[in-house]
């Protein structure tokens, strides 16, 4: 699994050479961009918030992949841990916002850079009218997540015990999750206007749409990787493809919020990858030291923020919501998971 007696300072090994480089890197795109001290300063400044912005926003993410991981295979674990941080970092913080703006403004995804560089204004304002399916896909996908979690009939831990007891019980009722996050969709769409209530429709199915095919292949995947011993053990390509979803729609919000900040889509992918450093980081400490065996609500708090998170997407359609809310939601949910978990360790012992 790894080295339990690697000390903490040293996962931030990588995580404070690439804050080194990316410092730099604002500080010169700052110098180049405004060719002034205070903008130097300014870059520096709005980089490092954007860091601990994905941080914040991100914490529950890294404990739901350590979970994840720790199921899977050695080889796999380590592509996850190389690849899917190239494509988090590359794939999430560059590409789709270019993305975005290449299917909204009907450009080829080359003219969508061209914008980004020369008419960031316009670019980000192409982005802000994305939002509404984005925080549409992204909220759906991600409270199906958590109600995945919750709404399992073989779950044997509880932290808010009559809550979770209940949900479980749930589990029985075939689509319940669906049918609960189905009823949500409908009573967001009934408050929005009526001539962005299509729009928001269509990206909440297919984030649904979405969630089902990435969990019944991963499922498919990773039984046929234990049935023709092509993949090694449980948790093969299948619980790749599902972490690398998962990774995305937890990135949705962190890339929008990142547009209140600043304009410049260089900027927002050196801070945020920074940031994104620190949650790999993360990621690796807890499994590598079985922190989610020693903690046993911790895993359970993460879930409560990401449910949280899907909320405050599907309300950000409605009216806005500060980031720093958002962020300090998981912070606080996973805060008091802790707490509860070194309460249970001290009335066991």
């Amino acid at each position: 699994m790894g080295d339990s007696k690697r000390s903490a300072a040293s996962y931030l090994k990588w995580p404070l050479i690439v804050t080194a480089i990316g410092l730099f890197l604002s500080g010169w795109l700052g110098w180049e961009t405004e060719g002034t001290f205070s903008g130097i300063v300014s870059f520096l400044l709005i980089g490092g918030i954007l860091a601990a912005l994905e941080i914040a926003l991100s914490f529950d993410n890294a404990i739901v992949n350590a979970n994840k991981l720790e199921d899977m295979t050695p080889v796999w674990r380590q592509r996850f841990l190389t690849w899917g941080i190239l494509i988090a970092v590359f794939g999430m913080r560059i590409l789709f916002p270019l993305a975005i703006v290449a299917v909204f403004a009907w450009i080829n995804p080359f003219e969508a850079m061209r914008l980004a560089l020369a008419n960031p204004d316009e670019y980000s304002r192409i982005i802000e009218g994305a939002h509404g399916s984005i925080a549409a896909f992204g909220g759906t996908f991600l409270m199906m997540v958590a109600l995945k979690f919750f709404v399992d009939e073989d779950k044997s831990i509880d932290w808010i015990v009559g809550l979770e007891k209940n949900l479980r019980k749930c589990g029985s009722v075939r689509g319940f999750e669906i049918a609960l996050v189905l009823a949500i969709i409908l009573i967001i769409c009934y408050f929005l206007p009526t001539s962005e209530q299509s729009t928001f429709l269509f990206a909440a199915i297919c984030g649904l749409l979405v969630f089902t095919l990435v969990d019944g292949m991963g499922t498919y995947l990773d039984f046929k990787s234990n049935q023709m011993a092509q993949m090694g053990a449980k948790g093969g390509l299948g619980a790749f493809l599902y972490l690398e979803v998962l990774d995305a729609s937890f990135s949705f919000d962190g890339v929008i919020g990142a547009f209140a900040l600043t304009t410049n889509i260089l900027l927002i992918a050196i801070g945020l990858g920074v940031g994104a450093m620190y949650v790999r980081s993360m990621t690796i400490m807890l499994v590598e030291k079985g922190t989610l065996q020693e903690f046993r609500y911790l895993e359970h708090g993460a879930f409560y923020s990401i449910f949280a998170l899907s909320v405050v997407m599907f309300i950000q359609s409605l009216i806005h919501v500060p980031e720093i809310l958002t962020g300090g939601l998981g912070v606080a949910f996973i805060g008091y998971a802790f707490i509860s978990s070194i309460r249970h360790n001290r009335r066991e012992t």
